[in-house]
């Protein structure tokens, strides 16, 4: 078995996949579409909306971001940034995350931000040279997130 360096272990892997409404509320454009195509036939109607519907639930589905922490980098949708930039960090849930996805979302801070999603981790950015304040990223395990960003810190640290 082998063990793997510090630069490639992922601390932390999390699709923030659509909620299970969502999910119904698209499955539910599926009879609409069929209705649509109803002049053409029952059975080509039916396998119109049936497929619309398998198309936009994979498609949101797939377009949904991850979040991971591997080696020492915090990736978060198509953004990313070194733990050693990152500074204190907070997992929130209930009213707190809701606070800050609502009127505490700093204007210069960066998000990723999901419904459905209660948790919400929010980490300073320490990099002089980057506009951006803060990252606030939704998170089902939010003192999970918040665990691995301080590992890889630590991580970071040990390889400065």
């Amino acid at each position: 078995m082998q063990n793997p360096t510090p630069d490639t272990l992922v601390r932390y892997r999390e699709r923030l996949s659509p909620s299970l409404w969502l999910l119904v509320t698209a499955a539910v454009a599926g009879p609409m579409v069929a209705l649509t195509f109803t002049p053409l036939g029952s059975l080509p109607a039916l396998l119109t909306g049936a497929g619309a519907a398998v198309l936009l639930i994979a498609a949101l589905i797939a377009a949904s971001p991850a979040v991971r922490v591997t080696g020492t980098v915090l990736r978060a949708g198509k953004a990313h940034i070194d733990a050693r930039w990152l500074g204190t960090g907070v997992a929130l849930v209930g009213d707190d995350a809701r606070e800050a996805r609502g009127t505490a979302l700093p204007a210069r801070g960066w998000h990723l931000i999901r419904g459905g999603i209660d948790g919400v981790v929010v980490v300073q950015n320490t990099d002089p040279n980057d506009p951006v304040t803060s990252w606030t990223i939704s998170t089902r395990t939010p003192d999970r997130l918040l665990a691995a960003i301080r590992d890889a810190q630590m991580a970071a640290s040990a390889h400065a």
